[in-house]
């Protein structure tokens, strides 16, 4: 219950500060920031306090897992581009249900070796996904969404997360593992931005996330490997060391790769 009611109070909380700072900085910006563990970080937290500290690593194993199949979300979502948002959704969630579906089926233990194995795999998967999404030509912005983007933007978020918080609960543990990581943010904001603004708007939201989760991985890593040797605090206070030092490591690759809109645009949002 305390994770649901957590999931209800910063999912919406974290879609508008999304939105908001895309329309400010560029799209990519936006799937940069989603890129943090906003929501599963605090989660992460809560596992630990409640079922201690082996359960929350082995939770934190299986959320860098997620990030490789982020990417296969993210590649699904790109093919299907080129035809409506509807199928680009569809197919995103495909890949990322088939590589999700693999990880899941592998057991991965605790040893660190083991661990910054999987990191790595998750990083070079990043860097793939990189290398075939991209964010195509500048999108005109000039275009103001409608009044009713933000809200609706964060009452589908928030209605989605119930149902798969309903279908997890419904179908048991081995769907809920794989739904716990679905990429409920990416989908949403790839998809608004694919429906307002075409494919390439949809693909620069794409490729922000794509940078965005190296800090994951590195937040998972870190935390995985610390919390069985290390107390709660000294774990979560490394992890989020790492993750932010990662995430301002990003910003050049965020921006040098053409990945922002034109500042000119940014504020017509």
């Amino acid at each position: 219950m305390a994770v649901l009611a957590l999931k209800l109070l910063l999912t919406p909380t974290i879609m508008v500060a999304a939105t908001l700072a895309g329309r400010r900085f560029g799209r990519a910006v936006s799937g940069w920031f989603i890129g943090l563990p906003l929501t599963s970080g605090p989660i992460a937290l809560i596992f630990a306090i409640e079922h201690g500290h082996r359960f929350a690593a082995h939770a934190a194993t299986g959320s860098l897992g997620g990030a490789i199949a982020e990417v296969g979300f993210c590649l699904g979502y790109a093919s299907g581009s080129r035809h409506s948002w509807q199928l680009a959704v569809l197919s995103g969630s495909a890949g990322f249900a088939a590589v999700a579906g693999v990880l899941e089926a592998l057991s991965v233990g605790l040893r660190p070796g083991v661990i910054v194995l999987l990191a790595t795999c998750a990083v070079a998967a990043l860097a793939i996904g990189l290398a075939l999404v991209h964010g195509g030509p500048p999108v005109d912005d000039e275009v103001l969404p409608s009044r009713w983007d933000i809200p609706a933007r964060a009452i589908v978020t928030t209605a989605f997360l119930l149902a798969l918080t309903a279908l997890a609960t419904t179908f048991g543990a081995s769907l809920s593992g794989l739904l716990a990581v679905y990429p409920l943010y990416s989908v949403v904001m790839a998809a608004f931005a694919h429906r307002s603004h075409g494919a390439a708007a949809a693909r620069q939201v794409l490729r922000g996330l794509l940078v965005g989760l190296f800090s994951f991985v590195a937040f998972y890593c870190v935390l995985a490997i610390a919390l069985p040797r290390t107390g709660t605090g000294a774990a979560f206070a490394c992890a989020l060391t790492a993750a932010l030092a990662v995430q301002a490591a990003t910003i050049p690759l965020l921006f040098g790769a053409g990945a922002r809109s034109s500042v000119d645009r940014a504020t017509a949002f």
